[in-house]
């Protein structure tokens, strides 16, 4: 028997159209089990198939092949100098296809390569980052991208691998953790309330220097209309900034009241800035999102499950649901003590 192609073509040029064309790598499957067992029957048992289905996988390969493949007889299933050929062929795919299967094997469970990491600048610049040392002393091949930045990543757009923001994602083809929330509240230096005294209430605020952080332009504004009613921000605030770095470094250096977290009280570990005790505070949920392709990606399934024990009340009781005054923080830490969580930082201004 030949190979049912074009006259003129030689015959392993035919060989490869016609594997070419196959549409069942699985009737190629079973072809190469019989050819390997010499028999219909054991080729079942070994593939737990009844004989009858055996011989039909095998008549669809001759078909698509256009060649017959074995012999019949007494004695089993012999190949014909056609199968001789196309099951060298089939043994090729077999290889490559265990070879595909241990490189993706390997790839996914690879803990190296990039993982791109958007967070809100504030916690990305004074949480996130200082404790990333923890992360890559564990997982040393994995280079993180982190891109800290008020404008939200889009992760069902694959703007990044995992996102931390603190409003709720509102796509909903991606996967959402609650990792905590963040307490908010009315900070100053020393330096500063040596010389413009302290406010006791929000009323007298007024009468006060006031930095502001515009992470969002029309929250910040809603914000101040809500707290100051009737009055300017010209008439109060003296700085506006940006990014929280700055933010915080103007507070720190005596240039107004600013508004900050509440662990905010150990960065720089001697207590730049101290808390007011104004009975004023806001609290924003800290939502952690990601694809659900992602997620299965064994590096970046490292990095979500560490980001959320980052986030732990209950370590880190400053994320926990209920407000904790500043005061009160290591008291109730069950972790280390916040001014050494933070004492990376320069104790000095920039």
């Amino acid at each position: 028997m030949h190979l049912a192609v074009e006259r003129g073509v030689p015959q392993e040029e035919r060989r490869r159209v016609a594997l070419g064309s196959l549409t069942d790598w699985d009737a190629a499957r079973v072809f190469l089990e019989v050819a390997r067992c010499g028999s219909f029957r054991s080729a079942a048992e070994r593939l737990g198939l009844s004989i009858n289905a055996v011989r039909r996988r095998v008549g669809e390969f001759e078909r698509q092949t256009g060649a017959t493949m074995f012999i019949r007889d007494v004695h089993g299933a012999r190949l014909t100098d056609e199968g001789v050929h196309v099951m060298a062929a089939v043994e090729r795919m077999e290889a490559a296809s265990f070879d595909l299967l241990r490189a993706s094997i390997s790839a996914s469970n690879a803990l190296s390569g990039e993982i791109r990491v958007a967070v809100a600048e504030g916690l990305g610049t004074f949480w996130i980052a200082p404790r990333l040392v923890e992360f890559q002393r564990s997982f040393p091949s994995i280079l993180i991208d982190l891109h800290c930045a008020n404008r939200l990543a889009d992760v069902s757009r694959h703007e990044a691998d995992i996102a931390i923001q603190l409003t709720q994602p509102a796509a909903l083809d991606i996967k959402q953790v609650r990792l905590g929330r963040m307490h908010l509240m009315f900070f100053a230096s020393e330096q500063y309330l040596a010389t413009y005294g302290e406010p006791k209430t929000a009323a007298e605020l007024t009468k006060h220097r006031l930095v502001m952080q515009l992470a969002d332009q029309a929250a910040a504004g809603d914000a101040f209309a809500s707290l100051f009613p009737g009055q300017s921000e010209r008439d109060l605030v003296v700085m506006k900034t940006n990014v929280s770095s700055a933010n915080y470094w103007a507070v720190a250096n005596g240039a107004g009241i600013g508004v900050f977290p509440t662990y905010a009280h150990a960065l720089g570990g001697n207590g730049k800035v101290i808390p007011l005790d104004i009975d004023t505070h806001w609290s924003l949920d800290i939502w952690l999102s990601y694809h659900p392709g992602s997620g299965r990606i064994p590096r970046v399934r490292h990095m979500i499950d560490w980001l959320v024990e980052a986030f732990n009340p209950a370590k880190y009781p400053w994320f926990g649901d209920a407000f904790v005054h500043p005061r009160e923080l290591e008291a109730v830490s069950m972790g280390e003590p916040p001014t050494h969580l933070f004492g990376g930082f320069p104790t000095e201004g920039r």
